[in-house]
């Protein structure tokens, strides 16, 4: 070793290398077992999927497993791989639950590995003296145990298949001594049929992995010496092969080798599963050339480590595959949820990623007709030869009347995948028959799989393949079970990615829609330009005081208003709040927003109109001036306020937000509380933002959304059922002193009770006032009941029941008492000036008292 480097040595290393064929002959015939011992311990190393350092690149073989090729990466285009890699008996893709449902999540059967015997217990590895069947003195029992020794570290260390069977047959045959060896390993496709296809050919002394392993043959199943050892799973021993009738001579006569003697095992899993075949022929030596019981032995104990390595490298090889699978499944899941603007572009991407992977000349893609159960409201046809042109260019024109729509209404309509070998031949369709020449002369074979959507209870669309093309010789063959399982996943995907497209389109439609609405409603809504300019020209003529109009009373009427006098009221309230001087207010977008405001009321409603409106915004206007609430607020909480109080019940349809409910109105899908009042909300908006009506317009970005603000939860506050919820907490300031100004939580709560006060204000006015309202109210309460008897057909309650009109008295007392009483004495607690709101209150308490004691007596009924 201290040599190694001198000139002398690397000269005859230099000329060793350069003579290799005396170099390998010497190495043959001198090297010791240590020699040869310690060339394998230096290359021992982990697992590893591909070539050791025993076999190198320039030795691997021609045909690598599946496991050998990486996965692809995310990015890599699914078109790179194909079908036919996973033709192999793998797991399901997809099952179906204990429900009947398609999954992708299976309970697979979990195997526990029975402990077989010893093989080489069962014969003479170790045991057995006698005459071995080799031919030297290597056969002895010390010799095979360091074999087996050496045999199960390769074992352990490497998945290599081809490798490590190439290895165990050069250990063989120092027992043996055959002069050719091969393994045939069982082949298995999607449909479950067998077949051998070998792994390692004519492995002879001295032969190299590469050279072994170039040629594959396959083999049917239960034909020749190898494939009836497969079948039967026991071994053969033949002295003359041509005296067997088994025995295919082809080879010999193609290669010119003579075949005498054959020794033939099968090799066994742990199930006891023949997965492969060993073969060796031809003893060179002993007696007649024969093999003997003990090569029987010794083939079958060193054949038990070949099941072994066979298993575990088919598990590998398995999992692997399922991995690329996964991925291909994940490829195509994330290439479908790109796409969700446009059904064409899906389909086409659909479309060509099944063609690249499935192998087929043509794939179709129908999408159900929702209005029609016999019908596709469109078909997206491609061939092959387009998976080459530019995904975004528009798609060739195709004959549509060469797609047959028979087979993707019947699958359809059955639900169920159909896959037909050869179109021509089959006779479950009559339409086969009609026309057979033009059928043949486009459709061979064909596979059609449901597209089911989000819930698999309904089929949205239908995936036609046609005419599987063989990859080796182009000619068009039949799909088989793995392309159903790989089209019927797809199709999983594909119905989740058709359903979320289609959604984003109706979706789309809705909102153009909406616009569209919008802007008609808009026009619609908005006051006549006359009817405006008519408005402005009196008003700049002459507004009327609020002390002439008496708009600063807690005990204003309307009644004796006209329209035109309660629009010029209305800016009046707006002037003298300074409203339209500090929000630069252009005068005919303030004339035009009340018109339009005034409009948007439903005149046939009794009560919820436009007069119970402005008369709500009175009573604001009265609060802030009369009651002096104006200086604790600021000028936006004003205009909110204003705002609100006469937007507050835009477009009331004369009932309740319970009837809207119950009704199942679609105003009741768009909000889940307070239904009405943010329809109200709503209409505010749309009238704002309308041209001519935009009176925010002067308002900074962020006034105006604090405005709106403002605006909607003010218009929200009108809920009594969202009143009795927060007057607690109100209460409880006041009460306790605890009520902050510069709180903005206290300020909003002060807003909401002051639009219940102004809501609800009608109860404070005088008694001929008051009574008035209330008849007005009882009409429109009785008009939503008699709806509730006739459209829900249900009983109403005594509030909306015309025939319990004589418990009115009574039940204003009651709402006297609940509802308004504590509210208006916090207001008087709050500021004196707001007391009169309170006093006519429990006037109208005594009033109501009075006339429920006098309805208990029969004297009168109800208002009268």
């Amino acid at each position: 070793m201290e040599d190694r480097c001198s000139p002398g040595s690397e000269r005859m290393e230099a000329w060793l290398d350069d003579h290799l064929e005396f170099t390998h002959s010497y190495f043959i015939r001198k090297a010791s077992r240590e020699m040869v011992n310690a060339w394998f311990a230096e290359r021992v190393h982990t697992i590893q999927p591909s070539a050791s350092k025993e076999n190198p690149p320039q030795q691997r073989s021609h045909h690598p497993s599946p496991a050998t090729v990486p996965s692809p990466a995310p990015g890599t285009p699914t078109r790179k791989i194909s079908a036919s890699e996973f033709d192999r008996p793998l797991r399901p893709i997809i099952v179906k639950d204990s429900e009947g449902s398609l999954t992708f999540l299976s309970d697979s059967d979990r195997e526990t590995v029975p402990l077989r015997g010893s093989v080489m217990g069962e014969g003479g590895v170790g045991g057995g003296g006698g005459n071995g069947g080799g031919c030297s003195e290597a056969g002895s029992g010390s010799d095979r145990c360091a074999r087996l020794l050496e045999l199960v570290k390769d074992v352990s260390s490497h998945l290599d298949v081809t490798a490590l069977c190439h290895k165990i047959f050069l250990h063989i045959n120092e027992l043996i001594a055959a002069d050719r060896y091969s393994l045939f390993l069982v082949g298995e496709d999607s449909s479950n049929r067998k077949f051998l296809v070998s792994r390692l050919f004519d492995v002879a002394e001295g032969s190299t992995l590469e050279e072994s392993s170039s040629n594959c043959i396959r083999l049917e199943w239960n034909k020749g010496i190898v494939g009836h050892v497969a079948a039967t799973g026991q071994p053969l021993n033949i002295k003359n092969a041509y005296e067997d009738a088994r025995f295919n001579a082809e080879v010999d006569l193609i290669t010119g080798y003579k075949t005498q003697s054959i020794l033939c095992l099968p090799i066994k899993n742990h199930r006891d599963e023949v997965v492969g075949v060993a073969q060796a022929i031809n003893k060179k030596c002993g007696e007649n050339g024969a093999f003997t019981e003990q090569d029987e032995k010794d083939f079958s104990a060193y054949l038990a480590f070949s099941g072994i390595v066979l298993h575990n490298a088919q598990l590998y090889e398995t999992s692997q595959l399922e991995n690329r699978r996964n991925q291909v499944l994940l490829d195509l899941a994330s290439l479908i949820f790109e796409e969700q603007q446009c059904l064409e572009v899906l389909l086409r991407k659909i479309a060509g990623t099944i063609l690249s992977f499935m192998q087929a000349q043509a794939c179709t893609v129908f999408i159900a007709d929702e209005d029609s159960m016999n019908s596709f409201s469109s078909v997206f046809h491609m061939e092959y030869e387009e998976l080459d042109e530019v995904l975004d260019a528009p798609k060739r024109d195709c004959d549509v009347s060469q797609i047959n729509y028979m087979y993707a209404q019947y699958v359809k309509n059955t639900m169920q995948p159909l896959n037909i070998a050869d179109v021509s031949k089959d006779q479950r369709f009559p339409w086969t028959s009609e026309n057979p020449d033009h059928t043949s002369n486009q459709i061979k074979s064909l596979l059609c799989t449901p597209i089911r959507n989000g819930k698999k209870d309904k089929v949205i669309g239908v995936c036609q393949l046609v005419n599987k093309m063989d990859e080796a010789s182009g000619s068009v063959k039949a799909f088989n079970r793995n392309d159903e399982q790989f089209l019927e996943a797809f199709a999983i995907f594909c119905g989740l990615g058709i359903q979320n497209t289609q959604m984003y389109e109706t979706v789309e439609r809705a909102m153009a829609k909406q616009e569209v609405t919008l802007e008609v409603l808009s026009y619609h809504a908005s006051a006549a330009e006359e009817e405006s300019r008519e408005l402005q020209v009196t008003a700049v003529a002459t507004i009327p005081s609020a002390q002439s109009l008496r708009l600063m009373d807690f005990s204003f009427s309307d009644f004796d208003l006209s329209d035109t006098q309660t629009t010029l009221a209305t800016i009046r309230m707006f002037v003298d709040l300074n409203l339209v001087q500090n929000f630069q207010m252009k005068h005919t977008s303030l004339c035009q927003w009340i018109l339009s405001v005034k409009k948007n009321y439903r005149k046939n409603v009794a009560y919820h109109n436009w007069r119970h409106a402005f008369n709500t915004s009175q009573c604001m206007f009265a609060l802030l001036k009369s009651g002096r609430l104006q200086n604790n607020l600021s000028d936006l909480e004003v205009l909110a306020l204003m705002i609100a109080t006469l937007s507050h019940d835009l477009d009331h349809r004369g009932v309740n937000n319970s009837y809207i409910q119950r009704s199942d109105h679609p105003l009741a899908q768009l909000y889940c509380h307070s239904t009405m009042e943010h329809h109200h909300f709503d209409q505010c908006l749309m009238i704002l933002n309308s041209p001519g009506n935009q009176i925010l317009s002067g308002l900074s970005l962020d006034e105006y959304k604090a405005t709106l603000k403002m605006i909607e939860r003010a218009i929200l506050a009108t809920d009594l059922a969202l009143y009795m919820k927060r007057r607690g907490e109100f209460f409880e300031l006041t009460k306790n002193s605890q009520f902050v100004w510069d709180d903005e939580h206290h300020r909003d709560l002060l807003r909401s009770m002051l639009m219940t006060a102004c809501d609800i204000s009608a109860i404070t006015k005088p008694w001929p006032v008051q009574k008035r309202i209330a008849e007005l109210v009882a009409t429109e309460f009785f008009e939503q009941g008699d709806k509730e008897r006739r459209e829900l057909n249900i009983e109403p309650s005594d509030l909306m029941n015309r025939e319990k009109r004589d418990k009115i008295p009574s039940m204003q007392v009651s709402f006297i008492d609940a509802i308004c009483t504590q509210l208006y004495e916090t207001l008087a607690g709050m500021s004196e000036y707001c007391s009169p709101l309170l006093e006519g209150c429990q006037k109208n308490r005594q009033h109501w008292k009075c006339l429920a004691e006098e309805c208990e007596k029969g004297l009168v009924n109800g208002l009268v």
